[in-house]
């Protein structure tokens, strides 16, 4: 069974930057995606940023593209969600999510029912 676990959330001010860790164990497969997606109180969860494990191939929702980078060191079996430059509005809880499919990526993040594990997810305040 995948597990997923996720780090790096916390409290920070506007313009600021925060790293997050996903940690994936319990599989052997070098064939999948992992998706970083967040929901604020009231809103649908919204996919943010994929990678695919194989060739590195990365998505980026337009609300973060040039802000968030993704990133993975496979021999740690983790993917980071770099983001900078933050505001209010990436208020939310942030989760990482492994996905068997690796094609498509943009269609991939708008649909959280195609990723079959998720970790448990970590608050990311933006307030002054």
């Amino acid at each position: 069974q995948v597990q997923l676990v996720e780090s790096g959330g916390g409290l920070v001010q506007p313009g600021g930057s925060l790293r997050l860790s996903c940690v994936v164990s319990g599989f052997s497969s070098d064939d999948y995606t992992i998706g970083w997606f967040r929901q604020a109180p009231g809103n649908e969860r919204e996919g943010v940023s994929s990678i695919g494990a194989t060739d590195g191939t990365q998505y980026y929702a337009n609300s973060v593209k040039g802000r968030f980078v993704i990133s993975r060191d496979n021999a740690k079996n983790t993917v980071y969600l770099d983001m900078t430059s933050l505001n209010t509005d990436d208020t939310a809880v942030y989760f990482c999510a492994f996905s068997w499919r690796t094609s498509n990526m943009a269609i991939l993040l708008s649909r959280p029912d195609l990723f079959a594990s998720w970790g448990q997810g970590t608050q990311v305040t933006v307030s002054s």
